[in-house]
């Protein structure tokens, strides 16, 4: 499952996106100084979520909470469910995936990186969650795979069109009408190198 993706745009980039799409972003804690960076499991990372009276806000969550046995929850499967609170979109450039090297020589697995074709910025559907001594944390949905990911995942992040990200947020969209796999070529897969 994705345990790593990457997100480097600005916050200016990211709010005229949502604001061309009549989704304005409210800062409640500061505008976020978001630096391009891969994000892993337990990092800081910005999401939108619905404020009060109809407003969108981004703020920075720890991605993950711990789960019963203390392990994170930074994956969560969505079929069957609906999602009636805690609806977030993840903002990142992509997602990386990993395989079995090619080289069985090779110690470290193969990575992949899935972006959007026209090299925008793709939303995840997520969840929110406060969990004790944590505070507000978030979790990836995930799906079955799509055509672009099943050659390398039994499994795939939950993502959603620039067109749905309201109907999300606002839950004005069932979760089970969003929450699929997207069609083949919705997504770009480069082979991205280990840092």
């Amino acid at each position: 499952m994705c345990n790593l993706y990457t997100q480097t745009k600005a916050v200016d980039e990211v709010a005229a996106l949502f604001r061309s799409l009549q989704i304005p972003l409210d800062f409640p804690e500061g505008a976020p100084n978001l630096s391009p960076r891969d994000i892993a499991i337990t990092d800081p990372a910005p999401i939108v979520r619905a404020g009060g009276d109809g407003q969108f806000e981004m703020v920075v969550r720890r991605w993950s909470w711990p789960g019963p046995t203390g392990r994170p929850v930074y994956n969560f499967r969505s079929e069957g469910r609906e999602f009636p609170s805690g609806r977030c979109l993840i903002v990142a450039d992509g997602f990386y995936e990993f395989t079995a090297p090619a080289d069985p020589r090779q110690k470290r697995k193969d990575r992949w990186l899935f972006s959007a074709p026209e090299g925008g910025l793709i939303g995840i559907a997520g969840l929110l969650r406060t969990a004790p001594d944590i505070g507000e944390a978030f979790t990836m949905l995930t799906v079955e795979p799509g055509p672009d990911v099943a050659p390398y995942h039994s499994r795939q992040v939950a993502l959603l069109r620039p067109g749905a990200w309201r109907g999300w947020l606002d839950h004005s969209l069932p979760a089970r009408g969003l929450l699929r796999p997207l069609p083949t070529a919705s997504l770009t897969v480069r082979a991205a190198t280990v840092r």
